[in-house]
């Protein structure tokens, strides 16, 4: 190895870490752990609440806070105010991972080696807020984590390494996104020792290859019954614990209620001939709800302002009979 990459390959960074959520700490942690200076970390500002509940956790916030570290939480990053603390510590480079803010050509150029970004998806697949969510969501068999070289464009930038894994076929999207969080952590470190060895080699993303991973809106946990049961089964997995998934007993003699879905076991064999949506099995420990392609057996329920229970509690208390309907509750006139 000639003398002048040898002597870089050793360099200490100079970092400044933006996060804000759980996904960014074991890099954040990992980065602690390395031979690199952390200077600081950038995340968002504490929101307010509503009435006497305590604000969320910010476990980055913490994790810094725990190791003497400062902490700036700008409303904006973009702005003169918000990008001070950058000009005054010349970090050299910027690592980012769930922070929530887009950073601007100017304020990625405060950083000697501009910015790299760990992003919970296989890019150029699924750019943007909910990765891990949409992924669970569309079946996909696989997944991974991406770290880019950030750009002005959102995910855009070059890829400079990947990490793969299997998506298992009951895995929520809380145990993906840690078990991608876990992956991301040395792969982070790995690729800042690659850029500075110079053995990465940047792969301009295909924008033929792109598809969209907007962030999560309530109404997508609406259960649309017309879909599969394994569709359905995979929306419940995709969207926890935000939106969740719901549907509407819709009784005949009594008002409708709002029933949040728990895990289901999908029978895609079964095909009854009934509208979808239709009870088609309701006794002891069994609920069971035609769809477009298959059954859903359903597990647990919680009902609207109620804890979640076995589907044998639940029906205990709620006389659900064969020939019920489940499914949007119907506009008020």
């Amino acid at each position: 190895m000639r003398e002048d990459v040898a002597s870089m390959t050793l360099e200490t960074l100079k970092i400044v870490v933006m996060g804000t959520g759980p996904f960014a700490v074991p890099m954040f942690r990992a980065l602690y752990a390395s031979r690199h200076q952390v200077q600081a970390l950038f995340t968002q500002p504490t929101r307010p609440t509503r009435g006497n509940r305590p604000p969320p956790s910010n476990p980055m916030r913490e994790t810094a806070e725990a190791h003497g570290t400062p902490v700036f939480a700008p409303e904006s990053i973009n702005t003169p105010e918000g990008r001070s603390p950058l000009v005054e510590l010349q970090p050299d480079l910027l690592v980012v991972a769930d922070y929530g803010q887009i950073l601007a050509p100017e304020t990625l150029g405060l950083a000697r080696l501009g910015g790299i970004n760990l992003h919970g998806s296989l890019l150029p697949k699924y750019r943007g807020a909910a990765p891990i969510n949409w992924a669970i969501y569309h079946g996909d068999a696989e997944t991974g984590v991406t770290v880019i070289h950030m750009t002005p464009r959102v995910d855009a930038g070059p890829r400079l390494s990947q990490a793969r894994t299997p998506i298992g076929p009951d895995e929520t999207a809380p145990h993906l996104e840690h078990r991608l969080s876990e992956h991301g952590a040395p792969l982070i470190v790995e690729t800042i020792d690659s850029l500075l060895s110079g053995d990465v080699r940047p792969l301009v993303q295909d924008p033929a290859l792109t598809c969209g991973a907007r962030r999560l809106r309530k109404t997508d946990g609406e259960v649309q019954w017309s879909r599969s049961a394994e569709q359905i089964q995979r929306q419940i997995r995709a969207f926890e614990p935000w939106p969740r998934t719901s549907t509407t007993w819709l009784r005949a003699d009594h008002p409708p209620i709002r029933l949040i879905l728990g895990p289901v076991v999908a029978h895609p064999d079964e095909q009854p001939q009934v509208e979808p949506g239709t009870v088609t099995r309701a006794a002891g420990n069994e609920l069971c709800v035609a769809t477009g392609a298959g059954v859903v057996e359903l597990t647990q329920l919680q009902p609207a302002g109620k804890r979640m229970m076995p589907v044998g509690d639940f029906l205990r208390g709620h006389p659900v009979q064969p020939g019920d309907h489940f499914g949007p509750e119907p506009m008020s006139t």
